[in-house]
């Protein structure tokens, strides 16, 4: 399938097939009008959760006639009206969930205490398309980044008059047309049919998790945004909801801006899912009408989505496990594409990106490289029997060097410590060498500076080894052994590498879900 949303500019002609515009449609649609612009709804995905979990208590006991009660409580948007050469419906449910930037209910204190300053855009902070398998066996959900470079297709503007199709960010259709525009502009990127819509903003999520008595997650190394305020440690927390806000609206964390954000909303939804669904939560009749009432007032979802698609909705989340939850973002080709009068975009890679919507369209999980069976038990620790959990790097092991040099005065230890590290994964040379002993008797990692996240996952393997930077080293880690009997842990990327052979970067809630405690 081609991907009909990267109109061609002069800069373009060299680095690719050229791709054209939409033809647009013949007939007119109808002017948006807004109701009062709705608060930003961050993290749509939580919204997601928690509509699913309003349904996981219906048709866990609380009974039918409270799901209905819910149905009416939620606002309604008419996001398919007027809508014309809209792709063809598959098989499973696809629901967009969008997240837009409001802040109209947010107290002062609330303001300052999370950095919620500034001007609203009235635009989409966040959007991703979940997938309901047919058989509800299996969820996918795709982060959309909300500055990808698309065609805003032709649309009535707010005086009546007809925009023609012209290029921009993906989150401007909002800001242009509300919640039809967003659907159609999303149909016509990704070539898959919208059966339904929800949107939320910052007030209720932070309430929901507030509810559901804080989400944990787990992070390899300190997070500290002071854009948003975040300032998390090591190891795993368990976010209030100001704090969850901060952690899935941070984009300042590293280089990858928009895109790590995004990874780290797919591990904070993957948790949410998981401690929503597991049904000790939401079966208790006092926290179902709090976790709803926490969310009706400014949930919004299309008209077609009512007490019976909550239902089902319900029924398919009671059934999903960590393992048949996967999440990955549209590949992307160029992360910083210049654009005049439009800015810095996200480009996304055609070929990769048409593979992914079309395994959502023919309802197959979109990760084609086969990968080994999940169980439900996969994010709890191994027993005593087979050692102790991995601890999740931020660099995978298999991309790090490392050079393995005996200086304990024990013979073999080079060799053993060696096959142990590349049994975790890391490249090892496979050539151990000897060495004089540490001057302190402590095994010691060697590193260039501008390798200092693959040092510091490298001694996430050797707890305890002291870490010695030595600049212009370059990539190679050098392991010299001390007499402190280093023992070998092993370690996991914390977030799976790339895959190969056709398929996309996809995790799944079993790999991200912070581990129950031993």
């Amino acid at each position: 399938m081609g991907l009909p949303f990267l109109p061609t500019l002069p800069s373009d002609r060299r680095g690719g097939p050229e791709v054209t515009a939409q033809a647009r449609s013949s007939r007119r649609p109808r002017p948006y009008r807004t109701a009062p612009r709705s608060p930003r709804r961050p993290r749509w995905g939580m919204r997601l959760a928690t509509g699913a979990a309003v349904a996981v208590l219906g048709t866990g006991g609380i009974g039918h006639a409270v799901v209905y009660g819910i149905d009416g409580g939620i606002g309604r948007v008419d996001p398919f009206g007027g809508l014309s050469n809209r792709p063809g419906g598959g098989r499973g449910m696809n629901v967009l969930l969008v997240g837009t930037d409001g802040r109209e209910k947010i107290t002062e204190d609330e303001r300052r205490r999370y950095h919620l300053g500034g001007v609203p855009c009235h635009c989409t902070d966040t959007m991703m398309l979940m997938h309901l398998s047919a058989d509800r066996e299996r969820a996918t959900v795709i982060s959309l980044p909300r500055d990808t470079y698309t065609e805003i297709p032709e649309h009535a503007d707010e005086t009546g008059g007809v925009r023609p199709a012209h290029p921009q960010k993906l989150n401007a259709a909002y800001a242009e047309g509300g919640p039809g525009l967003t659907v159609r502009a999303v149909e016509q990127l990704t070539g898959v049919h919208v059966d339904h819509y929800m949107e939320i903003d910052f007030t209720s999520f932070m309430k929901t998790v507030d509810v559901v008595g804080g989400v944990q997650v787990c992070t390899v190394r300190p997070l500290k945004d002071d854009y948003t305020g975040l300032d998390l440690p090591a190891g795993t927390s368990t976010l209030d909801g100001g704090q969850a806000l901060q952690y899935v609206r941070s984009r300042h964390l590293d280089g990858a801006a928009d895109l790590g954000r995004m990874q780290r909303q797919q591990r904070f939804l993957a948790s949410l899912i998981h401690k929503v669904s597991d049904g000790r939560l939401l079966l208790n009749p006092v926290k179902f009408q709090e976790v709803t009432s926490a969310v009706l007032d400014s949930v919004r979802a299309d008209r077609g989505f009512g007490a019976d698609q909550l239902l089902e909705l319900g029924r398919a989340m009671r059934k999903l496990r960590p393992a048949s939850a996967e999440f990955t973002s549209v590949p992307v080709a160029v992360a910083n594409y210049p654009v005049p009068q439009i800015g810095s975009t996200v480009r996304w890679d055609e070929a990769a990106a048409g593979k992914l919507f079309q395994a959502l369209r023919e309802d197959r999980p979109v990760n084609a490289v086969p990968r080994a069976p999940h169980r439900t038990q996969d994010a709890k620790p191994p027993s005593r029997r087979d050692g102790p959990a991995p601890t999740a790097v931020e660099v995978a092991p298999e991309r790090i060097r490392v050079q393995v040099l005996n200086g304990s005065g024990v013979d073999g230890l080079g060799r053993t410590t060696d096959e142990a590290l590349r049994a975790t994964g890391f490249a090892t040379t496979g050539l151990p060498a000897g060495a004089p002993p540490p001057a302190d008797g402590h095994t010691v990692i060697g590193y260039d500076p501008r390798w200092d996240r693959s040092a510091h996952s490298l001694a996430a393997a050797l707890p305890g080894a002291e870490l010695r930077p030595v600049p212009g080293q370059g990539p190679l880690m050098k392991v010299v052994l001390g007499t402190d009997d280093p023992r070998v842990r092993p370690v996991r990327a914390q977030d799976p590498p790339p895959q190969h052979g056709g398929g996309v970067p996809v995790v799944t809630g079993d790999q991200v879900i912070c581990p129950d405690p031993a």
